[in-house]
């Protein structure tokens, strides 16, 4: 199982310990699982869970049983689909996919051990006080590594030819994407390369967003994950396919639905199973 798939199954496991004799005798452990996507959109990620669970030994039914919420894409939702779990009392809850996914678990529940995945700044989204001394009831993994933004744009100028223009597609209502942007420009300065800002806030901003890249003459589009661009991953590489412009992503499901690349940390797409790198034939 890749690294970060076992990390946050081992902090389940630790999380469940404690009481981990007790539940065989007594009671069946209850794990909330919260997810910003659709539970298609969701399906590996989620049976990778599932897998690593049983490789510990808990079995699903018995030892186990997992709630699952799925937001679809409307972050709105993520509040009181976090409720639902607290009120059906989960020993823990996955924040699988974000900070907008730990930070409405957190508003829900101070006392529920949170998990959380891919979480770009948690400091940022206010799920621990510091990465040194995190306090709260949040633990899992992070995924602050600025010089993957730089090696995107790098590999795009190596695969497209006489690229002058890139374009950012980026959520600008999630936290830490502004970061994430801004830390691609030094990098887009020293190849020469002028970068495009296609801000998006919802679903409808995304056909938009490909006009205003068509109208900017950009030789290629670098897509920020998000519940959004994670969503509706497919009708972007649609858009991208009929304007024939480049698209790399940092996850492996966009490349088979017809983009052109992904480049991202074992931590990102590794719920995936999916390797550091991969590209269309």
């Amino acid at each position: 199982m890749p690294p970060i798939g076992l990390a946050v199954i081992l902090a389940v496991g630790l999380t469940l310990a404690p009481s981990a004799v007790q539940a065989q005798q007594a009671k069946t452990q209850r794990i909330g699982y919260l997810s910003p996507l659709t539970a298609a959109a969701d399906r590996i990620r989620s049976e990778a869970f599932r897998q690593g669970l049983r490789e510990l030994g808990y079995v699903e039914g018995r030892t186990i049983v997992i709630e699952s919420r799925f937001a679809e894409g409307k972050l709105d939702l993520l509040p009181s689909l976090s409720a639902e779990l607290v009120r059906l009392n989960v020993d823990v809850i996955i924040a699988a996919g974000g900070g907008f996914i730990g930070k409405a678990a957190k508003g829900a529940t101070g006392t529920i051990p949170i998990v959380m995945t891919n979480v770009e700044d948690p400091v940022a989204f206010g799920l621990v006080t510091s990465l040194a001394r995190p306090g709260g009831n949040v633990t899992g993994l992070t995924a602050q590594i600025p010089e993957l933004s730089a090696k995107r744009l790098d590999l795009v100028r190596e695969t497209v030819s006489n690229l002058s223009r890139v374009a950012v597609l980026w959520n600008s209502a999630y936290p830490g994407k502004e970061t994430e942007f801004h830390q691609t420009q030094p990098a887009a300065r020293l190849l020469g390369i002028q970068l495009h800002s296609l801000e998006v806030q919802n679903p409808n901003d995304i056909e938009k967003a490909f006009e205003a890249a068509t109208r900017g003459r950009v030789g290629a589009v670098i897509i920020l994950p998000d519940p959004i661009t994670n969503t509706y991953q497919a009708r972007i590489v649609e858009l991208a396919v009929k304007r024939q412009l480049p698209t790399i992503f940092t996850r492996r499901p966009p490349v088979d639905a017809g983009g052109l690349m992904s480049y991202g940390p074992a931590m990102l797409p590794c719920i995936d199973a999916l390797p550091l790198t991969s590209t269309r034939s």
